[in-house]
């Protein structure tokens, strides 16, 4: 009994938290055993939108994706590496809002002849920003596609919670990377 409650107790938690798995793929008869060491693509960003902490914040997805990789078995390498990681980022600022109601928001009003009317309406009560990650492992030597993966969550704005964000976003995603992690 305890078992199953503690497994409840864990498919709720999960269930609760803003990160989650978009998307993973394998590609075609992929064999991802043969694969020993990865590094990174280059991340170029131009624009007005590329905030100052972007370079900061890549860096910490690049220690995550790292940390996942390496408990799989795989060494990070710069030399010849086997797999090439591709990192794609989208934030996108978004509007939380409520509706309002006449119970909680003021009663209705007198517009005349008896009339009294309300109108329900949205009303903004805050804003974050929701970001999504795609990482595209691809064999170094063909240029081919080998996994992808998508995951999305709240960005938050302090570093010391990116850090954790960053890090448990990878965790959620590399569970679903067909490689198990290395005892």
């Amino acid at each position: 009994m305890k078992k199953y409650l503690f497994v409840l107790l864990v498919t709720v938690l999960v269930g609760c938290s803003g990160t989650k798995v978009l998307h993973t793929e394998l590609g075609d008869n992929v064999d991802l055993s043969k694969y020993k060491t990865f590094d990174f693509y280059q991340v170029r960003a131009s624009g007005d939108t590329v905030s100052t902490l972007f370079t900061e914040r890549i860096n910490l997805l690049k220690e995550a994706i790292s940390r996942e990789l390496e408990r799989r078995g795989y060494q990070h390498s710069s030399q010849h590496p086997d797999l090439l990681v591709n990192i794609g980022v989208r934030v996108k600022e978004e509007i939380q809002t409520r509706q309002t109601d006449w119970r909680t928001d003021g009663a209705p009003r007198y517009i005349g002849q008896r009339n009294y009317s309300w109108k329900s309406q949205e009303i903004e009560v805050g804003r974050y920003r929701e970001g999504t990650a795609a990482i595209h492992l691809v064999d170094a030597a063909q240029q081919k596609l080998v996994w992808k993966g998508v995951v999305q969550g709240i960005v938050p704005d302090k570093r010391t919670d990116s850090q954790a964000e960053a890090q448990k976003g990878m965790q959620l995603l590399f569970e679903k990377f067909p490689v198990p992690v290395k005892q």
